[in-house]
């Protein structure tokens, strides 16, 4: 029995003409960007040339993070936000870089821009003088207002003796001075970016509650431990100017951190020696705000009339609205940065335990109930009604310094939106920016 010979048959031709078109169908993967060639073609950038293929430690944290490096308009972007996602100098080391800085340089030059924006037009320098001298008369607008409604209010309640003209005036002042704030949280440094409905709400109701005890608190804490008295409108109305007042050093501080910061920024060359050099800028600008509220307290005291006299040591009530303007400032402070939650946190505890402290008073007026209020009696007969809202505001504001003191001090916090996303990726626990 012999074996045909092959290959000479006209099936065996046919059969090797289909195998070779078969052989033909198949496609070698092409890579999909430059910097993913293989280091035969010698494609890609030059800074990674000799780093190409499987020995390239780099690329892997490239396709990681390859959303946040395409949307950078620099490095210091991408070094936030890698410093966001825990990627550090001691990690940075094992893809063969000194520090977390350089590593990032690396990704920006070999990840493609997603898209360049235009530069923007530099300002005239007159135009520039202008716009900083319009933001600041905005930021001592509020303050200006408030202390005006209030001399004018108080003022035509003692000539005329007509409440009505005075509510008229009051209402007219107090939504003029409304209307100010709210112009001043919506441009400049004190605003915040991308917070979202659900967000803008819970800073309005927390806030609201805290400015809402600091008008009737007291008040209402007094009528429910002593029984009812007469409401009186000196303290409430020193408050409001006291709060107003604090908008334009408040604005002015964030902004200067803001601007010290970012320049820090660009020249360090490590984590450790950003933060090392943020630290002082932070506890600086604590203690700058600190002591302008001292210098207001005095403002407002010559505001307001029916005040306590200038030379007179702070009183409780005082010190209850610097606790409050000082809670204030932190969480905005943390909310502009990024850290939205930590700031809800802090006004909430602080609402909370002045919530607890009016429910508490409430119900001991039940049959049976008096111990439930016995804490908050004896607090408030020894420092007064006004050691509930310094206490509650002044353990809010003190907890959120500690926070804001590690994280305002990290580069995550001052490296633009692409670091923003990435800590709030981090915060929620939404997948990390891949290549597509």
């Amino acid at each position: 029995m012999t074996t045909p010979p092959r290959g000479n048959g006209p099936f065996d031709r046919a059969s090797s003409d289909r195998g070779l078109g078969a052989l033909s169908e198949v496609r070698v993967p092409v890579s999909r960007r430059p910097d993913e060639a293989s280091a035969r073609t010698g494609a890609g950038r030059g800074q990674g040339k000799g780093r190409r293929g499987p020995a390239d430690p780099v690329r892997v944290l490239m396709h990681h993070h390859h959303d946040l490096c395409a949307r950078a308009v620099d490095p210091l972007e991408i070094a936030a936000g890698l410093e966001a996602h825990g990627v550090t100098d001691r990690p940075a080391a094992r893809f063969r870089h000194r520090d977390v800085f350089s590593l990032a340089e690396e990704l920006y030059a070999r990840v493609p821009r997603a898209e360049e924006p235009a530069p923007p037009a530099a300002a005239a320098p007159g135009r520039a003088l202008a716009a900083r001298m319009a933001l600041g008369a905005l930021w001592l607008l509020p303050g200006a207002l408030c202390a005006a409604t209030a001399s004018a209010v108080l003022r035509v309640d003692a000539i005329r003796k007509d409440a009505t003209v005075g509510l008229a005036v009051g209402a007219g002042g107090a939504a003029l001075t409304v209307i100010a704030l709210w112009l001043c949280l919506r441009r400049g440094p004190l605003r915040v970016r991308g917070s979202g409905r659900g967000g803008r709400i819970a800073y309005a109701l927390g806030a609201g509650w805290l400015l809402g005890y600091a008008a009737v608190g007291d008040w209402l804490l007094t009528g429910l431990l002593d029984g009812r008295r007469p409401y009186e409108a000196a303290p409430a109305t020193q408050a409001a100017v006291l709060l107003a007042l604090a908008v334009a050093p408040a604005a002015w501080c964030a902004r200067w951190f803001a601007v010290r910061a970012r320049r820090r920024l660009a020249v360090s060359r490590g984590l450790e020696e950003f933060a090392a050099g943020v630290r002082p800028l932070f506890a600086g600008v604590v203690t700058a705000f600190l002591c302008g509220l001292a210098a207001l307290v005095l403002a407002a005291r010559l505001t307001v009339p029916g005040s306590p006299p200038a030379a007179t040591p702070p009183s409780m009530a005082e010190a209850a609205v610097v606790a409050l303007c000082a809670l204030l400032f932190l969480a905005r402070l943390l909310a502009v940065h990024g850290f939205r939650g930590a700031a809800l946190i802090g006004t909430a505890v602080a609402c909370a335990v002045q919530a607890a402290a009016l429910a508490t008073a409430a119900a001991a007026r039940l049959p049976g109930a008096g111990p439930l209020g016995a804490p908050v009696a004896r607090l408030t007969a020894a420092h007064g009604t006004a050691a509930i809202p310094a206490a509650a505001c002044g353990a809010a504001a003190l907890a959120l310094l500690i926070y804001a003191f590690g994280a305002l001090c990290r580069a995550s916090a001052h490296g633009g939106p692409g670091a923003r996303t990435a800590h709030t990726a981090r915060i929620t626990g939404t997948a990390p920016d891949r290549a597509p």
